[in-house]
């Protein structure tokens, strides 16, 4: 039985003909032959349907679809797409930290180091997650990683999704600030190929932290952003989203989107998505991103290091620059 409390407000048309086929299919297995020609006239109504409602999403909308439960996260993907894993924990400092996850693994029997951040479905395991908001010892742990594929000559692969780094007062105690600082720092000068993907929704420097590279793919639903919607409106009209729409104008006009972000240069490259986003169909998602991610691992990797690198100080000189 599918689970329709899965869908959000603005998915509404597509739940009414999805629950129609249901039904309808429920007669036909019955025995009542004479609704299969039904099924086949609803589901050409559903195809038509879904364009409609997924072709025209507002930018607040997909932020709603980057922040879904049930999108595939890190692990996910990392289960899907590499092979012979093993995930390696703490920053030889304080501690480990959940919300990134890291590790040796092979990607078309490349190796690659894989490091990402990892939010939570359950209760008990977004709180174990600290949903996807990283910690110093996260970003630490990261250092250590990015060091540990320098030192191995291996590519490095970067997930991220989350809404920003933990602000909490034992974060700020134990340098969250600098631990940010220090990934930016170290992703700059790295003498191996790297790629990040934003898998869900970037916010703030949480994302930033594995943000630079290579090449920087956005799934088609995923956001990226200095900020939150949320935080936006609050900050400039001391409003949120339930009092107004004020996310809604907020979203619009911070360009999250991957498209937006794909016109201004900061994005390389859109991975397109199932109809109705990667949650809805998550081995097909995987195998979409798994396209995108040989095609240009294989690029980066066949480049010298110096003209890599030298490639990666100009594509970031020009992030932000006005002609």
């Amino acid at each position: 039985m599918q689970d329709f409390s899965q869908y959000l407000d603005f998915e509404k048309p597509v739940v009414e003909v999805e629950e129609e086929i249901l039904r309808v299919r429920t007669l036909v297995e019955a025995g009542d032959l004479s609704q299969a020609v039904e099924v086949e006239k609803l589901q050409k109504k559903l195809e038509k349907v879904r364009t409609d409602v997924y072709g025209g999403l507002t930018a607040y909308q997909r932020t709603r679809l980057s922040r879904h439960f049930e999108r595939p996260f890190t692990l996910d993907y990392i289960k899907a797409l590499i092979t012979d894993f093993t995930e390696l924990h703490g920053d030889r400092a304080f501690g480990d930290d959940p919300a990134i996850v890291g590790g040796l693994g092979k990607f078309n029997s490349q190796p690659v180091m894989i490091v990402g951040h990892q939010r939570g479905r359950t209760t008990q395991e977004r709180i174990k997650r600290n949903f996807g908001m990283t910690r110093p010892e996260g970003n630490r742990k990261a250092q250590r990683l990015f060091r540990m594929a320098e030192k191995f000559s291996i590519p490095l692969i970067m997930l991220i999704d989350t809404q920003g780094a933990y602000p909490g007062l034992d974060a700020e105690a134990r340098g969250q600030a600098e631990s940010i600082a220090k990934n930016l720092y170290i992703l700059a000068g790295l003498r191996v190929p790297t790629l990040s993907i934003v898998i869900g929704e970037g916010g703030s420097g949480g994302a930033l932290a594995l943000g630079i590279c290579d090449r920087l793919l956005m799934l088609e639903n995923s956001t990226y952003s200095v900020i939150t919607p949320e935080g936006c409106a609050s900050i400039l009209w001391g409003k949120s989203e339930s009092t107004g729409g004020y996310a809604e104008i907020a979203a619009d006009s911070l360009k999250l989107t991957a498209s937006s972000l794909k016109e201004t240069g900061v994005v390389d490259e859109i991975v397109r998505e199932p109809a109705g986003g990667a949650h809805r169909d998550p081995d097909r998602a995987a195998e979409m991103l798994g396209s995108s991610i040989a095609r240009h691992l294989a690029e980066i990797v066949s480049l010298p290091l110096e003209e890599l690198l030298e490639q990666r100080y100009e594509k970031f000189r020009k992030v932000g620059a006005l002609s």
